[in-house]
């Protein structure tokens, strides 16, 4: 008996004792690892920071607490810090000059190179992926997309889905409405018809309005798990992800081919301005000098252009929504610009806008710009270091991720006085470019700056002046909460009462 209770007592001894030095020993090298990780070459430290959990990092504190999470390294360990997120050592940077090292350091200290869940997702053909020459011929590309010209021409059709969306809006004006979905699947129809080509038909027919929801739908989920741990397995995050672009990539496979089988016919041959994105990546793939992309390299620059055309607006939109629901007298200052350049009245909302128009409009753009300065609906971006160098006094390890903060460096930047007050004004007057250039970047910067940031601005612009002469509105909950997930959005969707505006100033 006394030797089956030793028995006993020893298995039970090895049962404990076995996993708790497994978890010392993964623990230990844990520590050896992240030590390894300096390079021994040169003599500066390493940034302060914490490694978090062996293997796992610091993803899962970043995934659950996110603004918290980040706010709470930047108190306790300044602007330049390491961590350990999506399987990668990470230095995460903030503050206005030590993002211009990381933005002008493109091809030379650092590539840009997103996390792993994201590249399989978004695909390795997409421009956010491509690396020199070849980044350089896509973005030129696109470009023509977003001309002046060319914005010109997009112009009445924004319009247009503004001014029947916010009819839509003040026809329900008994209810309240979640902006933030509603916001979204505005901005996602103005995407699709302007960068990818799409006619919906007005109004939509039941199948369509169907078709429409099931791509919003697949699109929501596959940005929702753009962020997650890289493993592919069924309910797993990129499993889910990967589902979805599916079902994307089937619609725009849908749109290429037609655009294919129109080629030759009188309709197809319009001037670039009215070519939309995905048309101009099509003919420079099929031009003698261009790049041959194949069917899977165009679904996926054409899905990355809806998200970055429909998801980051969505946000900024939402914001504008807020800020202006909260500063009454911004409203006020906006009407009485709108006033003065003749476009309150009702009968100059029947008139289109027009590039000219829009730029008189100095306060609106000011708005935006104060919307994007509080709120950028890009929280950051990512980068690998191609060569240990210095910043701010550490070394930056070869290999490394950097993740550079835009929200973060809009908050600390020294050129901004009372940074927490909404006040569009800061702006009226040009701020010094050699202060500014890195103080305010909403759209990043350097070769890597965002591709359709002009067409952002001009819908924004057109999105607050449809707002201000047509709607009054209230917040139902008062200043919402806000997340990242991974654009900015609020938490309760922003749940808001339209009523039409009477016109007095």
């Amino acid at each position: 008996m006394g030797f089956l209770a030793s028995l006993l007592t020893s298995a039970l001894g090895t049962f404990v004792l076995l996993p708790l030095l497994l978890f010392l020993l993964s623990v230990k090298l844990w520590g050896l690892y992240c030590l390894r990780g300096r390079d021994p070459a040169c003599p500066l430290p390493l940034p302060p920071g914490s490694m978090g959990l062996p293997f796992f990092g610091e993803t899962l504190q970043l995934v659950l607490q996110r603004r918290r999470f980040l706010e709470m390294k930047r108190r306790k360990y300044g602007l330049v810090y390491k961590t350990h997120l999506f399987g990668r050592p990470t230095v995460r940077v903030m503050g206005p000059e030590n993002v211009r090292h990381i933005l002008l350091g493109e091809h030379r200290l650092v590539a840009v190179q997103w996390p792993a869940s994201v590249r399989t997702i978004l695909g390795s053909g997409c421009l956010s992926n491509l690396h020199d020459a070849q980044h350089k011929r896509r973005k030129k590309v696109i470009m023509g997309a977003f001309s002046r010209e060319a914005l010109e021409h997009y112009i009445p059709a924004i319009q247009g889905e503004v001014s029947a969306c916010l009819g839509r809006w003040l026809g329900a004006s008994e209810e309240e409405l979640l902006v933030y979905p509603a916001v979204k699947r505005l901005m996602f129809r103005i995407a699709t018809r302007i960068l990818l080509g799409l006619r919906p038909k007005a109004p939509p027919e039941k199948q369509e309005e169907q078709q429409e929801q099931r791509l919003v739908e697949a699109f929501e989920e596959m940005v929702r798990n753009l962020f997650s741990l890289p493993i592919d397995v069924p309910f797993s995050g990129l499993y889910k992800g990967l589902r979805a672009r599916g079902v994307i990539h089937a619609q725009i496979e849908e749109s290429i081919r037609a655009k294919l089988a129109a080629r030759g016919e009188p309709s197809s041959s319009s001037s670039s301005s009215s070519k939309d994105a995905l048309q101009l990546l099509m003919e420079h793939t099929q031009g003698p000098e261009g790049e041959q992309l194949s069917m899977q390299e165009l679904k996926e620059s054409a899905t990355e252009l809806l998200f970055g055309g429909h998801e980051t607006t969505a946000s900024a939109a939402t914001s504008l929504i807020i800020f202006l629901g909260l500063h009454h007298e911004v409203l006020r200052k906006v009407r009485k610009e709108l006033q003065e350049k003749g476009l309150l009245s009702k009968q100059s909302q029947e008139k289109h806008l027009g590039m000219e128009v829009l730029e008189q409009l100095k306060y609106t753009g000011c708005v935006v710009k104060e919307t994007l300065r509080l709120s950028p609906p890009v929280p950051g971006g990512f980068r690998v270091a191609l060569k240990t160098f210095e910043l701010n006094g550490y070394q930056i390890p070869k290999g490394w991720n950097v993740i550079y903060s835009i929200s973060d460096t809009h908050e600390v930047a020294e050129l901004f006085t009372n940074k927490e007050e909404f006040n569009p004004d800061r702006f009226m007057s040009p701020f010094p470019e050699d202060v500014s250039r890195f103080s305010f970047i909403p759209f990043g910067g350097g070769l890597r700056s965002c591709v359709g940031k002009e067409f952002a601005k001009i819908l924004l612009k057109i999105f607050t002046v449809e707002l201000a002469r047509n709607c009054d509105w209230q917040l139902i909950n008062g200043p919402p909460t806000m997340k990242t997930g991974p654009t900015v959005y609020p938490e309760d969707n922003l749940p808001t009462k339209f009523t039409s505006f009477n016109g007095q100033v």
